[in-house]
């Protein structure tokens, strides 16, 4: 039955479901692959609709207003914690990366000023060794912690319960993990694991820290529900890119534009003051750091390129060349995501299927070959002699070894010559990204170097994106396109003899283009770059590049999260449904399946051999009316059902439904009882024992079952169903006839709430036909069940005196 509902699933999500790759455990492997036991076991929905049973509304009638207003300074507290929690793991990170790296290059410069062949043994040994603890851990300690993580989240906040991935030991593999790789210079950046650690972040502060290391506390299990978790990992998701490039404007909309399926304005305000304090505990970190505290970090380290002082104007002829970098933007960002799936795919189906070790094996050697390549290749290039500089130019040439600037002096004759293929090259990434965008050093990179390490790059953060260490692919972004847009610029200053004409700007204009051909992100990517700049003038310049590259890679394929996430398996209904959607109905959509469904009053027995019979989340729960015509009155969740075998609270000897409406059997069950557990999937049918006596008890469904599900009519078209079920963050939809009758019709003013008086709690609808039907609901309401009918999409009430619901309700 399984198999025969995913093959007549919907195209989109039968595609997603299929392509999930080979594991034994059921958790992501090495490069954050699903395995295919996953699609049986680990992978589920995330139940964001609220289940409005009896237990949730005597719950809610209990709470008064200052229960309100707690729960609303508690949500503001943990976006507080969840702040400065990702700030000072950003921080963390940072520093440990700056100092790495400092000393390496400090330690490399001594030697190789007595023997470059002992330099060159030194500078291979730490970044193998720094790589080789970061794939160990992954490997062997925190598998979910691979790669970036943002396909995941992304996956998360769609719907999609992922094993492993937000869990303590993938925060630990993620910061450690993250360390070891950027420090060993691998052609990734620490960016993308930022976000998966603010999303880590966020979600054990809302579940209260992580029981199995124990280090819980109660008093912060405040959230219990899927959809409060959901919320916190959205703030942490724009921590992590606020403190990632200290953007904290551009955090809120990339968690808007990239990673949310849904938005709300009361979340908002929290994403904004999240990352509002991420700027503020990096900018005290930084602040304290200037004083020497920090080792090699000193005033850096976080992505911040100013070049304020860069070009201050641009004429109507530049254009031309800036449009030309927003095409290879394009065209190199689409090929790299088409070279990455291709990478991706071997590994998967060759290398990684023989165990960690290869996985290993793969890092060090790709370690190794980055060394060689980055400390070689600049011992071929020709020395160049320092430019005259300014009188007042605080740019020394050539610089001193070891300190970060411009005019690296490599492997040169002479005391006044540079090596420029080294200060891109033999540098770490920010500060050859400064570097690159650095104003005012026109003809500091030569034509040839430029393409020379455009080349050399590129190739090295293809082969790198995939293996199993926390990789992000902005800052290799930014590289590459800085590089041929410094190239641009080289022939745009040849060609037009302009001194206003500046080459890093045209540098961060080819950063912006690549990042947008690749990512295909328009309005949260160039506020990050504005921000990261600090150069408001130059935004009409980057919102162009941004839109010829995104357009010209959207011609070729789609951007790298969304490839990623098709190839992790992850099953994602994208924003805009299918076109072939627009043929098919609700009612074709669901097969010829026999549907699974439950009596209102269920025996014990036939509950758990339902339970053992398939791997259903959801159930129709069906009653029969006094003509004996069958009627849904409500959806059982398969957790909740668990939940009332294992508890036997509700057990009764009679096969007869409890006529009892204030629901008596809810009071004995609290309603967070049927929560979610910390850290865990939850109890299974195996963890029940149930004596013979047990099994020949029956249990009421009615008070704990959903009563109001979404229901839509047979025909309706399938682009319509896709758009509620995914704009709702919806797990299940019933499918019926057309209703034979309607009992009313709500409007917007329906829908508009006034008071009566100041002094009066009771609310009133303004529309007097709502006010005419509450008689006749009260009445309807006293006879029981029979009065309970489905509502449709919870706004249209319906009399279905037949019922067809859409085959076996899945995960």
């Amino acid at each position: 039955m399984l198999s025969n509902h995913f093959e007549n699933e919907m195209d989109m999500a039968r595609l997603a479901w299929s392509r999930l790759p080979h594991s034994e455990d059921g958790e992501l492997d090495g490069v954050g692959l699903l395995s295919t036991s996953s699609n049986r076991n680990g992978v589920e929905s995330l139940d964001y609709e609220v289940i409005e049973n009896y237990a949730y509304r005597e719950e809610q009638a209990q709470r008064g207003k200052f229960f309100v207003g707690y729960n609303v300074a508690v949500k503001w507290f943990f976006a507080l914690l969840i702040g400065i929690g990702t700030g000072l793991a950003a921080v963390f990170i940072n520093i440990s990366v700056e100092n790495f790296a400092g000393w390496k290059f400090a330690l490399t410069f001594n030697i190789i000023q007595k023997s470059y062949l002992a330099g060159f043994l030194m500078y291979i040994l730490i970044n193998l060794a720094l790589v080789f603890s970061s794939v160990y851990i992954i490997t062997h300690f925190a598998p979910a912690a691979a790669g970036s993580g943002i396909p995941e989240i992304k996956g998360y906040l769609n719907g999609i319960d992922i094993p492993g991935i937000l869990l303590f030991r993938t925060l630990i593999g993620k910061i450690f993990g993250s360390i070891g790789s950027v420090g060993g210079g691998l052609a990734l950046g620490k960016e993308g694991p930022l976000v998966h650690t603010g999303a880590c972040i966020a979600s054990l502060l809302g579940q209260g820290g992580s029981t199995k290391y124990h280090l819980s506390s109660r008093w912060l299990q405040f959230f219990k529900s899927d959809r409060d978790r959901r919320d916190l990992v959205t703030c942490g998701c724009a921590a992590g890119v606020a403190a990632a490039f200290r953007a904290p404007v551009g955090g809120v909309l990339f968690a808007l534009e990239e990673v949310t399926s849904w938005w709300r304005s009361q979340l908002m305000w929290r994403v904004f003051f999240t990352s509002a304090v991420v700027a503020v505990v990096v900018r005290v970190a930084m602040g304290w750091c200037k004083s020497g505290n920090c080792g090699h970090f000193g005033g850096g380290g976080f992505i911040i390129w100013d070049i304020s002082d860069g070009q201050e104007d641009y004429s109507f002829e530049e254009l031309l060349p800036m449009a030309v970098i927003g095409i290879i933007g394009g065209l190199l960002g689409a090929l790299f995501n088409q070279l990455t799936i291709y990478v991706t795919r071997w590994r998967r189906n060759y290398l990684h299927k023989k165990g960690n070790r290869v996985k290993i094996y793969e890092a060090c050697l790709i370690s190794v070959l980055t060394s060689v390549i980055s400390f070689g290749l600049p011992l071929l290039r020709n020395c160049s002699p320092c430019p005259d500089s300014d009188p007042g130019s605080e740019i020394e040439c050539p610089r001193a070894p070891g300190v970060d600037g411009n005019y690296v002096n490599f492997y040169c004759g002479k005391d006044k010559e540079y090596n420029d293929l080294a200060t891109i090259f033999f540098n770490t990434q920010d500060d050859a990204i400064r570097n690159l965008f650095s104003a005012k050093t026109i003809h500091e990179f030569s034509a040839k170097s430029l393409l020379t390490f455009l080349v050399m790059f590129y190739t090295l953060a293809v082969v790198t994106f995939g293996t199993a260490v926390p990789a992000g692919q902005f800052v290799p972004g930014i590289m590459i396109g800085s590089t041929y847009g410094r190239l641009v610029g080289i022939f745009t200053v040849n060609h037009y003899k302009k001194l206003n004409i500046d080459e890093g700007t045209y540098a961060l204009l080819g950063a912006a283009s690549f990042l947008g051909g690749s990512m295909r992100m328009t309005v949260s990517l160039c506020v990050i770059m504005v921000e990261i700049t600090n150069n408001l003038k130059l935004l009409p310049l980057i919102m162009l590049v941004l839109l010829i590259s995104k357009a010209v890679g959207d011609v070729f394929n789609e951007g790298l999260y969304d490839e990623q996430t098709r190839l992790r398996g992850i099953p994602l209904l994208e924003s805009r449904p299918k076109y072939v959607m627009r043929k098919m109905t609700a009612r074709e959509a669901c097969g010829n399946q026999k549907v699974l469904s439950l009596p209102r009053v269920v025996k014990v027995a036939d509950a758990v051999s339902i339970l053992r019979s398939n791997k259903h989340n959801g159930f129709p729960v069906v009653d029969h009316t006094r003509d004996g015509e069958p009627l849904v009155i409500g959806l059982m969740l398969r957790s909740h059902l668990l939940v009332l075998l294992q508890s036997k609270i509700g057990f009764q000897h009679s096969p007869l439904p409890s006529h009892s409406r204030s629901g008596s059997g809810a009071i004995r069950h609290n309603f967070s009882e049927f929560a979610k557990p910390v850290s865990s999937k939850g109890i299974s049918i195996d963890d029940i024992y149930l004596s013979s006596e047990d099994l020949e008890m029956y249990i009421d469904l009615a008070p704990f079952l959903n009563p109001s599900p979404y229901v839509v009519p047979e025909d309706m078209s399938l682009t319509k169903v896709y758009n509620l079920f995914r704009q709702l963050g919806l797990r299940h939809i019933f499918v019926v006839p057309r209703a034979s009758r309607v009992i009313g019709v709500i409007t917007r003013k329906d829908l508009l709430i006034e008071e009566e008086s100041e002094d009066s709690a009771t609310m009133e609808l303004q529309s007097t036909s709502v006010r005419g039907q509450r008689h006749k609901t009260r009445l309807l309401e006293e006879n029981g069940a029979d009065a309970e009918r489905p509502l449709l999409n919870g706004l249209l009430v319906q009399n279905q005196r037949r019922v067809l619901t859409c085959g076996p309700v899945m995960k």
